[in-house]
């Protein structure tokens, strides 16, 4: 095995190496558990898909369990199945990634199958035109979902020139029109070492493991090119971009409000919004659930969340309320916005709320699976594994004039996208 280079980073658990071919691998020892994780994240996320070929990460997620040409379709499944593992993947704008949970002494049997599928994907034409059908019923099922319509207009309003605004699931009009050859020309383009992290946590140790990686991902496709996609740096929204629906089935109207937050780049910033995210409803303590729900009870329920991306981020706002509380609940919330632009958080609720955030952090980190999607990640959309660590200390850094600096500058009362759904 030869290693192109290998970081050991001063108070990072876990070790980072680059094999010879250009695949990053991380590694943690817990010599405490007999189970590892598998984590193979991949650059392949809904932005990496040409413009014309929407929902091709999703479908090929679909696909890469359909097997390669020694792999046949089910038999992946049958294999971990057989030796007690999971497994499972998921795709996001920034990301797809293929996880595999398995006793430390079967990673040596698992990980060589999830390799070849994911390097090797045959993609069949049959198996193809087949699941298809699946994604497109997916598709389909998401439009029974008013959140998932919500979030979705939300999005499409609030990101006009990122691919941040497509679905990540496409749209059934141009699924109809993909073939097999264009999805193995997106994978063999995307699915390439340099574009690859993979994560082993738990009970194998790091000579073993490395040892495993490099036999199993050692071959990968010849590489190919598929169409380009220039990404738009997303403009500032300058006015307040709405949204009404009318939706079947829902009993409450829903209102869900959005600005556009930094990327990993400015990841101090980008804390900070979380820890605002929680100022303004984390908790039944926090200032919009304890005003809107309990006191004025003016909602069913109010949520606020950030979204940390490769780019430009998400801070959302979303509440469940009565038709005729979507102006006043509407005008509230901006007036909140207004309050934490020109007033400081108390020393009180500023340690609150730094205290939650840490225990959540905590709390996310006591799985091998928890360990690796947080690497795997941080690795994926900022090259840097090891700014996982950094979120603790940065949520304790921040001061109340750092989080008023931090509402003036993305949480604007005027400029914003609003959804807002009504009953039928």
């Amino acid at each position: 095995m030869q290693l192109r280079e290998r970081r050991n980073i001063s108070q990072f658990p876990a070790s980072i190496s680059k094999l010879n071919h250009g695949l990053t691998v991380i590694h943690q020892y817990i010599p405490a558990t007999p189970v590892v994780v598998a984590d193979i994240w991949v650059k392949a996320g809904a932005i990496a898909e040409p413009v014309e070929w929407p929902g091709m990460a999703h479908f090929l997620e679909h696909m890469i369990f359909k097997g390669s040409g020694r792999i046949k379709p089910g038999m992946f499944d049958e294999v971990i199945e057989n030796l007690g593992g999971m497994t499972n993947a998921a795709t996001s704008h920034d990301y797809a990634h293929f996880f595999l949970t398995t006793a430390g002494k079967y990673l040596s049997e698992t990980l060589p199958y999830l390799a070849e599928i994911l390097l090797q994907a045959k993609i069949p034409d049959e198996e193809f035109y087949r699941e298809r059908d699946v994604v497109l019923e997916e598709i389909r099922y998401s439009y029974d979902d008013p959140d998932w319509v919500g979030f979705q207009v939300l999005c499409e309003s609030l990101y006009q020139y990122h691919p941040y605004g497509r679905s990540v699931l496409g749209d059934e009009e141009n699924l109809l029109k993909y073939t097999p050859n264009q999805m193995r020309c997106f994978h063999r383009t995307h699915y390439q070492p340099e574009n690859m992290t993979v994560v082993i946590v738990g009970g194998v140790q790091e000579e073993e493991a490395l040892s495993i990686v490099d036999k199993s991902f050692a071959h990968f496709s010849v590489p190919d090119e598929c169409p380009s996609l220039i990404i738009e740096a997303e403009p500032p929204i300058i006015e307040t971009r709405r949204n009404l629906l009318y939706m079947p089935r829902i009993e409450s109207s829903r209102l869900i409000m959005g600005w556009i937050g930094p990327g990993i780049d400015q990841l101090e910033d980008a804390v900070g919004l979380d820890l605002l995210s929680v100022v303004l409803a984390g908790g039944r303590c926090s200032r919009l659930v304890r005003e809107l729900r309990e006191e004025k009870q003016l909602v069913i329920n109010i949520d606020s969340s950030f979204s940390l991306q490769r780019d430009s981020s998400l801070f959302t706002i979303s509440a469940i309320l009565a038709r005729e509380e979507v102006e006043t609940v509407e005008k509230m919330i901006t007036d909140h916005l207004e309050r934490l632009q020109s007033v400081p958080i108390t020393p009180e609720e500023l340690a609150r709320c730094q205290r939650l955030l840490c225990h959540d952090y905590i709390f996310s980190t006591e799985t091998p699976g928890q360990l690796a999607g947080l690497y795997g990640y941080y690795q994926i959309i900022a090259a840097q594994a090891e700014l996982s660590l950094q979120y603790p200390k940065i949520i304790q850094q921040l001061t109340a004039k750092d989080l008023k600096r931090l509402a003036n500058q993305y949480l604007c009362p005027e400029h914003y996208a609003i959804t807002v759904m009504q009953p039928c």
